[in-house]
């Protein structure tokens, strides 16, 4: 058998759990790196607006302007989705170690088919690492995104109360 029979075959089998997980984990990085990406462009020029250039009133007034609610939401979202993507990304490994596992069982009880077997189990630990490493290079990204924005959230929520305790006096 091929190399590349050898694939095809094992991608209807173990192989395939890997890659729906994979597809899985797609979608929730899709989904955390929107709302990571709206949130950032809601805050970024908000947040960060260097006094010198910009009338102070006219920033107040666009703090004051920002549905909190909305804010806190997608903060909400972009981590609720990022933390599915982080441990999904986690268990690639582990999906390729089982497979491993799973295909060479069989080994014990009947050894003709062993090099069938064994093939089996590299591509499925192959699959799971390789998604493993694609994903957790995703991951990196879209970390560093998240602090920069529960950061940005978090000035903002203060500055709003800063203004909130000022017209309050």
């Amino acid at each position: 058998m091929s190399f590349w029979q050898v694939i095809g075959k094992n991608l209807l089998g173990f192989d395939l759990i890997i890659f729906l997980t994979a597809a899985l984990t797609g979608v929730c990085y899709y989904f955390a790196r929107l709302y990571t990406t709206q949130l950032y462009k809601k805050l970024n020029l908000l947040v960060f607006v260097p006094s010198h250039k910009h009338d102070p009133e006219k920033v107040a007034r666009a703090i004051r302007n920002v549905n909190e609610g909305e804010v806190v939401s997608l903060r909400k979202k972009a981590e609720s989705f990022y933390s599915i993507f982080a441990n999904l990304t986690a268990i690639f490994p582990l999906l390729g170690i089982l497979g491993t596992v799973v295909s060479l069982l069989p080994m014990v009880a009947e050894l003709t088919d062993m090099q069938q077997n064994f093939f089996a189990a590299l591509t499925s630990t192959f699959w799971g690492l390789v998604f493993a490493i694609i994903f957790k290079l995703l991951d990196g990204f879209l970390s560093a995104r998240l602090e920069d924005n529960d950061k940005n959230v978090n000035l903002l929520l203060e500055r709003r109360q800063l203004l909130k305790e000022e017209e309050g006096l």
